[in-house]
């Protein structure tokens, strides 16, 4: 359920998606409730989305002709699950002629990690989120909860996989109460977690851009009438190279062994 002060006055019949990560995330407000699914992704998302999409539709008694308004996940991630739910996006919100919102995944990761722990996030609380983004790095980004929204602190940005750990391997005053979400934290639990544990971190490496994430920001744009024109839609890239040459594979095999 989505907390009140996240609900917007007169919800509109909307449409959520996520495609940045190895799962889909979908999600239906119906005008009254959440409903969401959560499936396989990858290279499975091209094919599987809109058929997803369909029935989850069906499921609930909506058709596409219903639909109001439509939210995506921009990334940072996976550039061909970017590629994918921004043409889907932008082709469904031309066609119904809806608006349409960009979503920040990474703040939907730290929206669900709030969610799931409302104790551990309270008005003022940092949460660092950091999701693999393979090739030995991670993709980063720090957002500060308000008690009602999220405030962008630190852009998103590439790491490589240990720098968390000798970031913050001593506590700082400037980093109380350290929470870190993220899928990052269970692709490298050897070399983040002791380091991260012992500095008395908080980690949840089960958070993701689920879909009552993605819906509870959705609201927020939408109570704020933060949509964006369909044409422009666009992935949201932080980086340039997107594979590894056979040399530096086998270099992040030995490394992560």
């Amino acid at each position: 359920m989505l907390e009140n002060d996240l609900v917007p006055e007169a919800w509109p019949v909307l449409l959520a998606m996520d495609t940045a990560t190895d799962r889909v995330h979908l999600a239906l407000h119906d005008g009254a409730q959440v409903h969401s699914v959560s499936l396989p992704g990858g290279a499975q998302a091209s094919s599987t989305l809109l058929p997803s999409m369909q029935q989850l539709l069906a499921d609930h008694g909506r058709a596409w002709g219903e639909v109001q308004a439509l939210a995506c996940g921009l990334g940072p991630g996976a550039f061909t699950g970017l590629r994918t739910a921004c043409s889907v996006a932008q082709g469904l919100a031309l066609g119904l002629a809806c608006p349409v919102m960009g979503l920040d995944t990474l703040m939907a990761v730290a929206e669900d990690a709030r969610q799931r722990h409302p104790a551990r996030v309270a008005a003022g609380q940092r949460v660092w989120v950091l999701q693999d983004a393979r090739m030995a790095e991670l993709y980063v980004a720090a957002y500060e909860w308000d008690g009602q929204r999220w405030h962008e602190v630190v852009p998103a940005a590439l790491w490589p996989q240990d720098e968390p750990a000798r970031r913050w391997a001593v506590a700082t005053a400037d980093e109380p109460g350290l929470v870190l979400v993220g899928s990052g934290l269970a692709v490298w639990p050897e070399s983040l977690s002791p380091t991260l544990l012992a500095r008395g971190a908080h980690l949840d490496d089960q958070a993701v851009p689920s879909g009552a994430a993605l819906i509870a920001l959705a609201g927020e744009a939408w109570r704020r009438d933060q949509t964006t024109d369909a044409a422009l839609l666009l992935p949201r890239y932080v980086r340039d190279k997107v594979a590894q040459t056979t040399a530096e594979r086998l270099q992040s095999r030995q490394a992560a062994a």
